[in-house]
């Protein structure tokens, strides 16, 4: 059927819905995994007052009308991550959550403005334990799928092989050539001179330390990950730690990792900041690079600051659901195994 036929077309839909029958197997085999571990589902409001606070993170913004009429700025959601984290202050133990997400300005095979976000936490657990729960997940979707070897454009992954644990400065001294910690010092402050020196790729004059590490993950590493078989890429720079605890053994780096299979990122998980001061530092932080690049910023959540005085030592982590059925179902493009596609 001619691909620029409207997806509710009778035989354009017959063409997605082997795909569609594979997220439903999917979908239910996961609930049943979350159920078997004693986690509870909570269901939480897309309307925020804050999206997010990442520099590179865009967000959908609308006004609230008080019953006296007077309006309030709030955003959709780009991440269950803030409720939940309110949650777990609350009292709860091990939750997941499995909702829509949105992000502005994305918009590819991989990505879609309005998606499928999994993401789960479990109170005083070690970030070993989410990772673990991440890779039984993703496999539990190749068994649901009966599809155990999955493809991408030229990737290739076999997800039930020995996961591959990579450092993220063990993958850049591999695949590009770079010993990133040297551009960190002691106490995590990145410098950025020592990396534009070292980098393999093109960055602009105004660039910072941050901007020419995420162009050599894209260009130089991530191609690489997940082929053969998943791939944990941990230990991400503590300048990079968003909301991650710093790791103990070395200020440079921290509980932060990501899953790839056939080069795309599943998932981004944390061993959880619950430093209140800490965080909201790096809020200011990301939201100054995010007025300096894009002239707009975010509010910060005051109640989530509040929240992580009072939450409980955790881990966590988010799963891309619709990335994990495109490659488990053999799809090419996300919008494949979307009920009904953004439009």
């Amino acid at each position: 059927m001619a691909s620029d036929s409207p997806w509710f077309t009778p035989a354009r839909h017959h063409d997605r819905r082997g795909f569609l029958l594979q997220r439903d197997r999917i979908l239910k085999a996961m609930r049943a995994w979350f159920d078997a571990e004693g986690f509870l589902e909570v269901d939480v409001p897309a309307l925020a007052t804050s999206p997010g606070n990442e520099a590179h993170l865009h967000a959908f913004a609308t006004e609230l009308i008080n019953s006296d009429g007077s309006r309030e700025w709030r955003y959709l959601h780009t991440s269950p991550e803030f409720a939940c984290k309110k949650l777990l202050a609350a009292g709860e133990e091990k939750i997941f959550s499995l909702g829509h997400v949105f992000r502005n300005r994305e918009r590819t095979p991989t990505h879609a403005p309005e998606f499928a976000m999994l993401e789960w936490y479990r109170a005083r657990a070690g970030y070993r334990q989410i990772i673990e729960d991440t890779l039984a997940l993703v496999r539990l979707a190749a068994t649901a799928a009966d599809r155990s070897v999955w493809h991408w454009r030229d990737a290739t992954c076999e997800v039930f092989a020995e996961a591959e644990w990579l450092s993220v400065g063990d993958a850049f001294r591999r695949y590009a050539g770079v010993d990133l910690l040297a551009t960190i010092d002691s106490s995590g402050t990145p410098d950025r001179e020592a990396l534009a020196r070292l980098s393999p790729v093109a960055f602009a004059a105004g660039e910072s330390w941050s901007d020419i590490f995420s162009r050599i993950l894209v260009e130089k590493v991530e191609p690489h990950l997940g082929q053969g078989r998943l791939t944990v890429l941990f230990e991400y720079p503590s300048c990079e730690a968003a909301l991650a605890r710093v790791c103990a053994h070395d200020r440079r780096v921290a509980e932060r990792f990501e899953l790839y299979a056939c080069g795309v990122e599943l998932a981004n998980g944390f061993g959880e900041l619950t430093d209140p001061v800490e965080q909201r530092r790096r809020f200011v932080e990301e939201m100054d690079i995010k007025a300096r690049i894009y002239g707009e910023r975010y509010p910060i959540d005051e109640e989530l600051l509040q929240a992580l005085a009072i939450m409980p030592p955790a881990s966590g982590v988010a799963l891309g659901l619709d990335r994990v059925v495109m490659l488990a179902a053999g799809a090419t493009r996300i919008d494949q195994v979307q009920w009904a596609p953004v439009p």
